[in-house]
């Protein structure tokens, strides 16, 4: 079965072509016109995604060699993400799938970050713990087996990559934040200043980054202008070891807790190489193994969908065409 992938749950607009095997193709065109407001812009988003969908699923028809008559199924982000980008990629899979006569199924957003730890590692078998993290979502998710999950924690406010991106903006270096923060990281002192590490309750794996966030804004208040221009690298890894370090010890603790021994990382922050080698430090003390998927399956994209989706379809499971974009969706 050759299953193609469509995402396009915020600003990236994605296809991907997938035959149970191999990653066939896998285009992600992303949306710069946001970086001019610090953020996505709903409306942009999604006339964006109308005018790009197309010329992507063509693209990635093209470097797979493959006809679209070729196509045995669909797969789609239905959610979580910006309902009017949802119900673009959706309402461009039923298209297809009623034109063409073929299967076709919404695929939670959430779920096929897990599977891009499948496609890059496919060897890789649950039970295992799942970080992911990125713009929009913070969560600690045991893998059963495939299909079946259960969320261990996530996050009460901001999601660790929103907290890049806005203190990013706060301190004029750049959006989406996450690459500018770490880059600046990389020549600053990371103990310069102690931000807080919210870890709430006893035993809770939930998450929070609002304070953090709070706290760099705070300082950089209390220093002026021109004293946060000469510390901007050391502010920048303060706060990024800070986001860190609190999702190292959940994720390991988490691990340990349920006894398994492999983690995967996924989402735009799992790209993150402080991230990854602490992560990697931690773990090898406990012979915890960690796989973190390549950038291109790290951030939103068609592939990983196009995974998720064929699981499902291959197993006979599929979606009524009248689905409905769900912008709130979990697990």
């Amino acid at each position: 079965m050759i299953v193609l992938g469509i995402e396009t749950s915020c600003d990236d607009t994605s296809a991907a072509l997938f035959d149970g095997n191999s990653l066939l193709s896998n285009i992600i065109s992303t949306q710069l016109i946001h970086q001019r407001f610090g953020g996505v812009v709903p409306e942009l988003a999604s006339r964006s995604h109308i005018q790009l969908v197309f010329p992507v699923v063509r693209e990635a028809l093209d470097q797979a060699g493959i006809l679209q008559n070729n196509i045995e199924g669909i797969a789609v982000t239905y959610g979580p993400g910006l309902v009017g980008s949802l119900l673009v990629g959706l309402s461009v899979a039923k298209g297809m799938a009623l034109s063409m006569g073929i299967p076709f199924i919404g695929v939670n957003h959430l779920e096929g970050h897990l599977w891009a730890n499948r496609l890059a590692y496919p060897d890789i078998t649950p039970p295992f713990v799942a970080l992911i993290a990125s713009g929009g979502h913070t969560q600690l998710v045991f893998v059963e087996k495939w299909g079946l999950y259960r969320v261990l924690g996530r996050t009460r406010d901001d999601a660790a990559g929103e907290a890049f991106d806005k203190v990013a903006k706060l301190l004029n270096i750049g959006y989406p934040g996450g690459p500018p923060i770490e880059k600046l990281a990389q020549k600053g002192n990371p103990e310069y200043i102690h931000f807080p590490r919210a870890f709430l309750e006893e035993n809770s794996l939930d998450f929070s980054f609002s304070g953090v966030k709070t706290a760099v804004l705070n300082h950089v208040k209390s220093i002026g202008p021109e004293e946060t221009e000469k510390h901007l690298a050391d502010i920048a890894a303060s706060f990024q070891k800070a986001v860190i370090d609190v999702l190292v010890e959940k994720t390991i603790t988490a691990a340990r807790e349920l006894g398994v021994y492999s983690i995967c990382l996924s989402g735009g922050v799992a790209v993150n190489k402080a991230l990854q080698e602490n992560m990697k430090q931690k773990g090898s003390r406990e012979n915890i193994k960690i796989y973190c998927p390549p950038p291109q399956l790290c951030t939103d994209n068609g592939g990983m969908i196009a995974a998720a989706g064929y699981y499902y379809l291959h197993n006979g499971v599929t979606s009524p065409l009248n689905l409905s974009p769900a912008p709130s969706l979990n697990f």
